[in-house]
């Protein structure tokens, strides 16, 4: 399906019929994905609109817009870097130093053995998923934009929402990719020849979109009290991130000190990945239907010994303390049926796919990320009482004791040990945490046989470049 296959008949009664609420929208799947210009194929294949009647009537109503943009956060769930099921957590658990692969994929098998070609079908998939929900959070924005029908309430709550799907899907292909372009428009000729945008601008431009984002969402009233739709605070969990992530120290601080009050930690370390936990700041809702519960659940827990596809490294098992509570709670064994064998896994979602009851979503932002935000930040300001303080705060609910580190280079080695084990297979924080820090090849120079230098960057897909020049240089190594 191409973007320009739009529908012919606009009814906005039968639109508001078939758009059923998130999340049963897989049904309604292609006749949004038609309705926004977004379909199947390549952001840089988009051919001139034939007709954008459709378009223009459904953002007069706010129904089917709040549907299109609930469309975009499944869409995430399902699919992509963001999914449970081909996603982060997965791929660059496998990538780093966090998980053991065992399947038969040709593409995650290149991810583990650090053979990554320029053709990796999971590498184009991430980029032009992304690229697809980019396009549709652009839509959206210019759809509300342009249009009459909603009030200004709504209009703002949309677009803050779109601007923080459009930021944030870019935070992650910056991370992955490096150099890539900054797509802020439906316009197919321009997408059709774009370029890429350099790291640093890339960053400067998601925050331009987060702090936008943030003004408009002021005061908004919630969408929901599951914390599955992207609200103010979410904006600023990103924020939070971003600045971590660019050497913003103060303004990390400060955008993780609003949240951490909001949001406090879970005592009990078996409610934090529970759908009602008070730490989680955005979600993705389960299915209604099927499955009722995580992604992460259905490809993290090993059912049988032989037939496990990811399992627990060694390294990270063995680097837990003693003591460490989310070894015990966090993790979970199986044994072959002569107890010759036994594999570990991340066992942080405990609810299977098929279980009848919803009880976990799948978390993209918690409150124990901001705290380690912050106590990263505070040693980097010199300010070694309060990044202790927070530390400490994470190692005390996992059962710890104080930390015995006490200078400002002891205390970041342990904040960053400290997210190794609080973070992981939670969405490639420990890729991300090696190659921000440069501490890639020192570790994964150790751990993966063919690990090189230039694999701190995933290849731009062979089938972009060859499509769009403009994308060219291929990133080094490929």
């Amino acid at each position: 399906m191409k973007h320009s296959e739009y529908i012919k008949t606009p009814d906005v009664a039968l639109l508001r019929s078939l758009l059923k609420p998130y999340p049963t929208l897989k049904k309604s799947c292609l006749l949004i994905s038609a309705i926004l210009v977004m379909g199947c194929a390549d952001f840089v294949e988009v051919e001139p609109p034939k007709n954008t009647l459709v378009s223009e009537t459904v953002f007069n109503d706010a129904a089917t817009v709040e549907s299109a943009l609930a469309n975009l956060y499944y869409d995430m769930r399902e699919q992509g870097m963001v999914s449970g099921a081909f996603g982060l957590t997965t791929a660059m658990g496998i990538y780093s130093d966090e998980l053991d692969y065992y399947g038969f994929s040709a593409d995650y098998v290149q991810l583990f053995q650090h053979n990554v070609l320029p053709g990796n079908g999971a590498v184009l998939e991430w980029w032009r998923q992304a690229y697809h929900l980019i396009y549709g959070a652009n839509d959206i924005i210019k759809g509300v934009d342009d249009t009459d029908g909603l009030t200004t309430e709504e209009k703002n709550s949309f677009k803050g929402q779109a601007l923080f799907v459009r930021a944030y899907l870019h935070s992650l292909l910056v991370s992955v990719f490096g150099d890539v372009p900054y797509v802020e428009t439906t316009d197919y000729l321009k997408n059709n020849t774009v370029v890429r945008t350099d790291v640093d601008e890339v960053n400067d431009l998601i925050i331009a979109d987060l702090e936008a984002a943030l003004v408009l969402l002021e005061g908004a009233a919630p969408v929901s009290d599951e914390r599955i739709y992207p609200d103010q605070n979410v904006v600023k969990a990103l924020l939070a991130r971003m600045h971590l992530y660019i050497g913003y120290w103060e303004e990390a601080a400060a955008m993780a000190t609003e949240l951490i009050d909001d949001f406090p930690l879970e005592s009990d370390l078996n409610q934090v990945f529970l759908k009602g936990s008070q730490e989680t700041i955005w979600q993705l809702k389960a299915d209604n239907e099927s499955p009722k519960n995580t992604r992460e659940a259905e490809q993290l827990i090993i059912q049988s010994v032989p037939g496990q596809t990811y399992a627990l490294t060694n390294d990270l098992l063995n680097a837990f303390e003693a003591d460490d509570l989310r070894r015990d709670q966090w993790v979970n064994g199986i044994s072959d049926m002569d107890n010759n064998v036994t594999y570990y896994y991340a066992h942080k979602y405990k609810a299977g796919i098929n279980e009848n009851e919803s009880l976990e979503y799948s978390i993209l932002f918690r409150s124990a990320e901001q705290m380690l935000i912050r106590a990263e930040a505070r040693i980097r300001l010199g300010d070694i009482v309060g990044a202790q303080s927070d530390l400490n705060a994470i190692r005390n609910r996992a059962g710890l004791a104080n930390t015995m580190a006490s200078t400002q280079n002891e205390i970041l080695d342990a904040i960053i040990n400290e997210r190794r084990f609080e973070l992981f297979t939670e969405l490639g924080h420990r890729w991300f945490d090696l190659k921000r820090l440069g501490k890639a090849d020192e570790i994964l120079g150790q751990f993966k046989p063919n690990w090189k230098a230039t694999d701190v960057r995933l290849p731009i897909p062979e089938s972009e470049l060859d499509t769009n020049p403009n994308l060219l240089p291929q990133n080094p190594g490929y």
